[in-house]
């Protein structure tokens, strides 16, 4: 499988893993999932016929995305402007 290729040899990366790998065509109107799941490899198509994925803006070729972030790249939201409210501690106080 030629993706599986790529992510081995081009990204330096285990396409065994398990990882979903997100690739985009360069007019960002499809997008295809490559997972391996114990007894062969699966990919995911989906193709959009009026609108583009907003596919992050960094220097980096290989991003990590949460599984969060991937559903949001596959609805079109942007990654880049979404910002999370930071995780905060909080300890119990003891009086």
């Amino acid at each position: 499988m030629g993706l599986a290729i790529l992510v081995e040899q081009s990204m330096g990366l285990n396409p065994f893993e398990r990882a979903a790998f997100a690739f985009c065509n360069r007019r960002r109107t499809r997008m295809k999932l490559l997972f391996f799941d114990r007894s062969g490899f699966v990919l995911v198509l989906k193709a959009l016929t009026q609108d583009k994925f907003r596919w992050p803006r960094r220097a980096e070729t290989v991003v990590a995305l949460t599984a969060e972030q991937l559903r949001w790249l596959l609805d079109g939201i942007d990654i880049d402007a979404m910002v999370p409210h930071p995780v905060r501690q909080y300890r119990k106080r003891v009086l």
